[in-house]
């Protein structure tokens, strides 16, 4: 399956979560096995010789191709997640939102320092919460290679907050 059929697999859903807002909505994608395979195999693809060892996923849907994206990379798996979510000792880091502040968690012994490390999630809009997932990559002192997205929503710029970081999202929109 190519890159731009994936993308019918991909549905707009208008005026949610509220007014205004046109929702992509990756169900479909992930209700079929052809097509959530075919997105993990490209997404891997990209990553294939750069000798990957964990990747990151961010809360929640980055968890759902994110783990499937470790597997096809043979690296472990690490979950970023809201406050109050994992156990142990955790990094935190706090980020901006439009109205207000929140923030994200790790497992400070997640994984090795200078482990060779991929973020991940479903979607690159404003940045604000990868951004934030990058910082806490750095803190546990983890070597970040890239950062991927199954879709970017390009025409909220969040690329240009993560200008650092080699960035690749398999849909444009």
């Amino acid at each position: 399956m190519h890159i731009h059929e994936l993308k019918k697999y991909i549905n707009d859903v208008p005026d949610f979560p509220k007014a205004g807002i046109l929702f992509k909505d990756i169900s479909p994608l992930l209700a079929s096995a052809k097509a959530r395979k075919a997105a993990v195999k490209l997404l891997a693809s990209h990553y294939r010789d750069q000798d990957i060892d964990v990747v990151v996923g961010i809360e929640a849907r980055g968890f759902l191709l994110g783990t499937l994206l470790a597997e096809a990379l043979d690296a472990s798996f690490v979950m970023c997640r809201k406050p109050g979510k994992l156990p142990g000792e955790l990094e935190r880091v706090e980020y901006d939102l439009e109205y207000g502040t929140d923030s994200i968690e790790m497992q400070k012994n997640a994984f090795p320092q200078r482990s060779r490390v991929l973020l991940h999630d479903d979607v690159l809009a404003t940045g604000g919460t990868a951004s934030a997932a990058i910082h806490l990559i750095q803190k546990t002192e983890g070597n970040l290679i890239g950062a991927s997205f199954l879709m970017e929503l390009d025409f909220l710029k969040g690329r240009e907050r993560l200008s650092t970081v080699e960035t690749f999202s398999l849909l444009n929109y």
